[in-house]
């Protein structure tokens, strides 16, 4: 009895185990629902890429762009000017800020250039007699020479004869000589580079400028320049 009260007991389970596995099998079978998609609507707007100005509010010292502090590099009396040499006092490009009296040291400039002249002349009888073909090439130079005007270049082309010979009887140091007395006779003028207003004058006329000596202080008023601090967030 007992065998077969076993056996109707296994015979139940086996039953039921394969009842519970056939139910999660149907249930494993079952068709997932279908989750609707839902669309959403999103306006857009096409990007323009731009500059963005950055303004600041802020203050600081205006500074002119073209400045120039004026220097005497010649000694001499302070003779003229196209306007009053004063602070505030406008001056176009190219007109004269100062001269100094140079009435000295230009008849300096024109004794060398008549001695230069002389010197030139005097090797002209040798040029025509040893060095025929250099003869009208300096002729030509010596009536160019004009002693109210710059002296003009020295002759080019000429043999190494002719150079040696020029060379020997003083021309090329007697020419650079002048030409450096020139260069320093233009600095006893100074016009404005460009239209501006003196900012500082400390000279006035008839006054002796030493070399060295500052003058005073000339701008441009058409350009500044203007010192910010600006924050790091920009």
């Amino acid at each position: 009895m007992r065998k077969i009260l076993l056996f109707l007991i296994g015979v139940v389970i086996i039953v039921g185990a394969i009842w519970g596995a056939n139910v999660i099998i149907k249930n494993n079978n079952k068709p997932k629902p279908e989750v609707q998609k839902i669309v959403k609507t999103v306006f857009t707007e096409t990007a323009q890429n731009t500059t963005v100005p950055i303004v600041i509010h802020a203050q600081g010292n205006l500074i002119a762009k073209n400045r120039m502090e004026l220097y005497a590099e010649v000694q001499g009396v302070f003779q003229y000017s196209a306007h009053d040499f004063k602070t505030g006092q406008a001056y176009g490009k190219g007109e004269t800020l100062l001269r100094l009296d140079a009435s000295e040291y230009y008849a300096s400039v024109q004794a060398a250039k008549s001695g230069f002249y002389n010197l030139v002349t005097s090797l002209m009888p040798d040029l025509r007699l040893d060095y025929p073909e250099a003869f009208p090439v300096w002729q030509s130079y010596l009536n160019s020479i004009d002693i109210n005007k710059s002296l003009p270049p020295l002759p080019e082309g000429s043999s190494e004869k002719v150079r040696y010979f020029i060379t020997g009887r003083g021309v090329n140091t007697s020419y650079y000589n002048i030409k450096n007395m020139e260069q320093r006779l233009g600095k006893y003028g100074i016009a404005a580079p460009f239209p501006g207003v003196l900012t500082e004058a400390l000279v006035t006329k008839g006054t002796l400028i030493r070399q060295g000596q500052k003058l005073g202080e000339f701008i441009d008023t058409s350009v500044y320049e203007l010192e910010l601090s600006i924050a790091k967030n920009y």
